[in-house]
């Protein structure tokens, strides 16, 4: 603690990220970033736009990159914010359409850092227990409250909710702002990104950095009723109007030209993906289904405190979350079919009995 910190600073509990050794080299699972490099298309891009304008600040309006995405998603310009990765988007939409009058719910098992920002933001969250199998208790979140955020699919999870219970939870209280993060969505998941044209209180957050392996660069964004994008767009302008830089904006606007190439990743993913689910049944794990990029694993005999630490001396890095509940899970990203073939062989030595 320090003397000259405010009370607010004082009391916040930051958001812990993975971690990122340079000890030595890992086989990183642990951050859920894509294994495959960027579109060719993109570094292009970001090459070109390295010269004499970079003395120039960039658009802050981001037109190019929003006019792309506009067409991408079938949307209008003024249904579209961007921000500095899509952490930063949810850090302003926590500030814009939440007030500590009114609970703001969110699970119990979910990305840390929506009690972050609402510890922050000083709001009185509603934290909803999932169910058992770590499945969204529908009804719950179709109380009255003063918001919802809800990733889809989950984090840690890697488990989706349909189309249908999000379409329940927006009519149930229609005065409110419901999020739906949709960090993952590419990797098996349906989107609801259509559904803004009809509940003007739904916000569909995205991010370049897992599906566009642009997780370097900080480019987020959001879909929804131009109401809340203007609202955003007050928020961001009483901080910093500059958020995206050029080499971000240049590189972000040819990965979204680039959709083809990343739809392939994605497919190679998800097959790996399948592959790896199948892999660790064999040795006794208990996999929760993912339409993620990353998997959520225990075993009935194994801690997973302990085999996190074994696999990180063995040079392969998994995310452990000491939390109630899931304790004894790991967090695996999917990497290549090699470093999940090197994830395997290791973890099937250490539980082999």
């Amino acid at each position: 603690m320090s003397n000259y910190w405010n009370q607010r600073v004082q009391h916040l509990d930051p958001y812990t990220p993975g971690e990122q050794p340079k000890d030595k080299r890992y086989i990183k699972l642990n951050t859920n970033e894509n294994p495959y490099p960027p579109s060719p298309k993109v570094l292009d891009a970001i090459r070109e736009a390295v010269n004499g304008s970079l003395r120039l600040y960039p658009d802050p309006n981001e037109d190019l990159l929003r006019a792309a995405l506009a067409a991408h998603f079938h949307v209008t310009s003024d249904q579209l914010f961007i921000g500095n990765g899509s952490d930063e988007v949810l850090a302003f939409s926590f500030m814009t359409f939440f007030s500590s009058e009114h609970p703001v719910m969110f699970a119990d098992i979910t990305y840390s850092f929506y009690k972050v920002f609402a510890n922050f933001c000083e709001l009185k969250p509603a934290i909803i227990p999932l169910d058992a199998e770590f499945n969204l208790p529908v009804d719950a979140f179709c109380r009255p409250s003063g918001g919802v955020v809800i990733p889809n699919p989950n984090a840690p999870t890697g488990k989706e909710i349909s189309v249908a219970a999000i379409r329940s939870i927006l009519e149930a209280d229609r005065s409110r702002v419901v999020i739906v993060d949709e960090a993952y969505v590419n990797f098996g998941g349906t989107s609801v990104v259509p559904l803004i044209h009809d509940y003007p209180n739904l916000l569909v957050v995205r991010t370049l950095s897992k599906y566009a392996a642009l997780a370097g660069i900080r480019v987020g964004f959001a879909l929804g009723n131009q109401e809340l994008i203007d609202g955003l767009n007050r928020v961001k302008n009483s901080i910093n109007s500059y958020t995206i830089d050029r080499l971000a904006l240049a590189g972000a606007q040819a990965a979204i030209e680039a959709d083809d190439y990343y739809r392939q990743m994605a497919d190679r993913i998800i097959g790996t993906r399948a592959q790896t689910v199948t892999a660790l049944s064999k040795l006794g794990f208990n996999v929760v289904p993912s339409t993620a990029n990353f998997i959520f694993i225990t075993h009935p005999d194994f801690s997973a405190g302990v085999l996190f630490r074994q696999l990180k001396e063995k040079g392969v890095l998994v995310r452990h979350f000491n939390q109630p509940r899931i304790d004894n899970y790991l967090r695996v990203t999917i990497g290549s079919d090699e470093e999940m073939a090197r994830f395997i062989k290791v973890i099937g030595e250490l539980t082999r009995q």
